[in-house]
């Protein structure tokens, strides 16, 4: 239920390899801003490399702002 989309990376001998920089971004689309966020950590979940890192505040601001609202 995602989509990975890819730079700054590259491809050798079948394999991908890191090469800098934001790597991944991975999108998700869902009836609710909290439905796709928890689709988009749940597909970064299932990815993983030596060293990697990511951002963990992903929808936060939107989603105060929503919460604001009611």
């Amino acid at each position: 239920g995602c989509l990975v989309f890819h730079a700054g990376s590259m491809k050798k001998n079948g394999r991908y390899f890191v090469n800098g920089g934001r790597v991944l971004n991975v999108a998700a689309v869902a009836p609710t801003l909290k439905e796709a966020r928890d689709k988009a950590y749940e597909g970064v979940s299932k990815i993983s490399w030596r060293g990697m890192q990511y951002r963990h505040d992903i929808a936060d601001k939107g989603l105060k702002r929503l919460k604001k609202r009611k």
